[in-house]
């Protein structure tokens, strides 16, 4: 996690000496593409991605719709394999789902029948990991986002703010090194979504996790992220990686700032009349 400072960064994690081996990166994707189809009916999604992430550090990837962001996550949690290329969660190449993963996505997909400290106990129910032992943590998550009022309540009495603050308890109570989120708050409106931008950033600066977050809003990329993965059009490559040197914790009120502004219009630039929205 990368909290900066005028002219100076401090990372949670250590910073490699001159002599040392660089860190190995949390995730890695090497000469990665990947298509639907076969034959003269096949779409190229993504085009030889290559990309590293830093343990602790929040990346987040933009791109008009159909570039291939989201292919990009669901690669690299192990939910459809590359095409070509490699996938590595630290020392491990991806063949498969893994239990070091939480995922996120746009709807929260809360089992109706379940409380929500059920619906948060899931993971744990599924992976057998003993709800006994883990209860204090669903408890810990809930009051952390917010909800700890409304451990005994359904999904259906929740807003939908509230419903996406329950999925993201539910893919933390297992402790995952690695948090991937798909568009989370995209189905929210924008004053809920704003509030949960500054939520998911307090929650990631208190638990260090490593995020991959796409989304197609660029402000919400800027705000949230230390470096945006900016995506071409399909086939979906990497066109820029830009680190955001702004100051943490990031309030809304900085979204109005000249730095921010300027962040932003280098990635619109990228696009320029496509549907990527802020």
């Amino acid at each position: 996690m990368a909290l900066r400072t005028q002219g100076t960064v401090q990372r949670a994690f250590a910073e490699p000496s001159s002599t040392a081996e660089p860190a190995q990166p949390a995730i890695r994707l090497a000469g990665v593409n990947k298509a639907y189809g076969v034959g003269d009916a096949s779409l190229l999604a993504l085009h030889e991605v290559d990309l590293e992430i830093r343990g602790g550090e929040f990346v987040a990837v933009v791109g008009p719709s159909g570039c291939g962001k989201s292919t990009m996550l669901r690669v690299v949690a192990g939910l459809i394999p590359p095409g070509s290329g490699e996938v590595w969660i630290g020392d491990s190449r991806v063949h498969g789902t893994r239990r070091d993963i939480g995922i996120v996505f746009q709807s929260p997909v809360l089992f109706p029948w379940r409380t929500v400290l059920e619906n948060v106990l899931l993971p744990i129910d599924v992976q057998k990991l003993g709800r006994d032992t883990n209860l204090a943590k669903a408890r810990e998550l809930l009051a952390l986002v917010g909800l700890r009022d409304f451990e005994s309540r359904y999904p259906a009495e929740l807003s939908g703010g509230m419903q996406q603050r329950v999925g993201i308890a539910r893919a933390l109570v297992h402790d995952p090194a690695i948090l991937l989120m798909d568009e989370p708050f995209g189905a929210l409106d924008a004053m809920t979504r704003e509030h949960m931008n500054v939520e998911l950033q307090r929650l990631w600066q208190s638990r260090t996790k490593t995020v991959l977050f796409i989304t197609h809003s660029i402000s919400e990329a800027v705000f949230l992220a230390d470096r945006v993965v900016v995506m071409t059009p399909r086939p979906g490559r990497i066109a820029e990686v830009i680190e955001i040197a702004l100051p943490r914790p990031r309030s809304l009120d900085m979204m109005s700032t000249a730095p921010f502004g300027d962040y932003v219009r280098r990635i619109r630039d990228h696009f320029g009349a496509l549907g990527v929205t802020d």
